[in-house]
């Protein structure tokens, strides 16, 4: 079987908080963990896009529909889907395994 669980990979999250959510791979581990007896991904995505902003709204108000609030995850395979995309940016530099650590 051809794996293409890659880094850089767009993926939309089926299940959980996330559900319907764009998210990109940071790291596949494809062999089990104690934590985790499943494939899993650490993957970094948008969960609050920025909303549409009209003329009328105080700047305050503006500041806050203009925010992007993202989310890092470890998830199982079985509930994302790749998609044919991937991503130019390389986000390993910032995002590692190790936040999760705390978590």
């Amino acid at each position: 079987m051809v794996k293409f669980w890659k880094p850089n990979k767009a993926l939309i999250i089926l299940q959980g908080k996330y559900a319907a959510r764009k998210a990109v791979i940071i790291k596949a581990f494809d062999e089990e963990t104690r934590d985790r007896p499943y494939g899993h991904c650490l993957v970094a995505g948008v969960s609050k896009y920025p909303k549409k902003v009209i003329c009328k709204d105080s700047a305050k108000k503006q500041e806050k529909k203009y925010r992007v609030k993202a989310f890092i995850k470890l998830v199982n395979y079985n509930h994302i889907m790749p998609t044919r995309y991937t991503v130019d940016v390389d986000p390993k530099d910032v995002v590692n395994a190790d936040v999760l650590q705390g978590t």
